[in-house]
C-alpha cells in the first residue's frame, strides 16, 4: 500500500509539471484543433509505454548505469524538440484572419508527435527509471508492475487531454488565433530552448 502511494503521488506531481509535452499540447490545442490536442495526449501516454516497456524488460537498468546510452538519448531528444522549435519559429503572420489557419494535422500525425516528443524526453526516462528502480521494490510482482506502468500513462493521458480541452475552447482560442504566429514562435522559443537544457545539461543521471 505504501508503494501504490509513493507511485501515485510520484506520477501525479510528474504529469504536472512543466515541460515539452505541456508545450507541445497546449500548442496543437490552440492552433488547430481540440482533436489534435487530445491525440496529442494520447501519443504522450503511448511514449510513456514505451519508457515502462524497456524499463520492465531490463534496458533501465542498462540505461542507468551506462552514461553514454543515456547522454545517447538525451542527445536524440534534445535535437527533435530544436528542430520542431524551429520549425514553430518560422511561422509568419497571417495576412488575414482566414489565413491564420494552421495547416491542418492529420490523426495518425498528431499522435504521432505526441509519442515522439515523450519517448524522446530524457526527463521521462529518468522519471520512470527511477521510478522503478528505487520506488517499486523487486519483489513486487511483474502483474502490479504492469499495472503501475498503466496507471503512469492514463494519467498523462487523462492529464493532457484536460489541458487540451482547456485550451481549444472556444473563447480562448478565438482570440488567441489573431496572434497565431506569436504564440507559434513563444512555444517553439519553449521547444527550442528545452533542446538546448537537455543537450548543454551535464552528463549525469
Amino acid at each position: 500500500m505504501t508503494e501504490l502511494i509513493a507511485v501515485i503521488t510520484i506520477t501525479l506531481l510528474a504529469v504536472i509539471s512543466p515541460g515539452p509535452d505541456f508545450a507541445m499540447v497546449t500548442r496543437n490545442s490552440l492552433m488547430l484543433s481540440r482533436r489534435a490536442g487530445v491525440l496529442t495526449a494520447l501519443g504522450i501516454g503511448l511514449g510513456v509505454l514505451v519508457h515502462v516497456t524497456y524499463t520492465l524488460v531490463g534496458m533501465g537498468l542498462l540505461i542507468q548505469q551506462s552514461l553514454w546510452l543515456f547522454n545517447s538519448i538525451k542527445l536524440v531528444g534534445a535535437v527533435y524538440l530544436v528542430y520542431l522549435g524551429v520549425k514553430m519559429l518560422r511561422s509568419k503572420p497571417a495576412g488575414t484572419l482566414a489565413d491564420s489557419a494552421v495547416a491542418p494535422l492529420s490523426d495518425a500525425a498528431a499522435l504521432r508527435i505526441g509519442l515522439l516528443t515523450n519517448a524522446l524526453n530524457p526527463k521521462t526516462t529518468v522519471f520512470i527509471v527511477s521510478l522503478f528502480m528505487q520506488v517499486v521494490r523487486p519483489d513486487t510482482p511483474l502483474a502490479m508492475q504492469i499495472g503501475y506502468g498503466a496507471f503512469i500513462s492514463v494519467a498523462h493521458m487523462a492529464w493532457f487531454s484536460l489541458v487540451a480541452v482547456c485550451f481549444s475552447t472556444g473563447a480562448v482560442r478565438d482570440r488567441l488565433l489573431a496572434v497565431r504566429h506569436w504564440i507559434d514562435r513563444a512555444f517553439g522559443g519553449l521547444l527550442v530552448g528545452f533542446g538546448v537544457l537537455l543537450a548543454v545539461a551535464r552528463g549525469s543521471h
